[in-house]
């Protein structure tokens, strides 16, 4: 199976591009603590808890697409 072909739906590339954001932002995070370059503590919190809301609401509207009828 090429890489094209499992990308094929629109669904499938929302998805990963989904959890590529997540990734990055935790990465992101994590190298930021352990090269001291900010301050991770609780001031944080906040800040992670929405991003990760967001994205939480952005895997259901994807969700909801699969379950809508197709115009074609």
């Amino acid at each position: 199976m090429a890489l094209r072909d499992h990308f094929e739906s629109d669904i499938r590339f929302y998805y990963a591009i989904g959890i590529f954001i997540m990734l990055f932002y935790g990465s992101a995070v994590a190298v930021a603590a352990m090269l001291g370059l900010a301050v991770i503590d609780w001031r944080l919190l906040p800040l992670t808890v929405g991003f990760f809301l967001f994205m939480f609401v952005y895997f259901i509207s994807i969700s909801v697409q699969l379950i809508e009828p197709s115009e074609s």
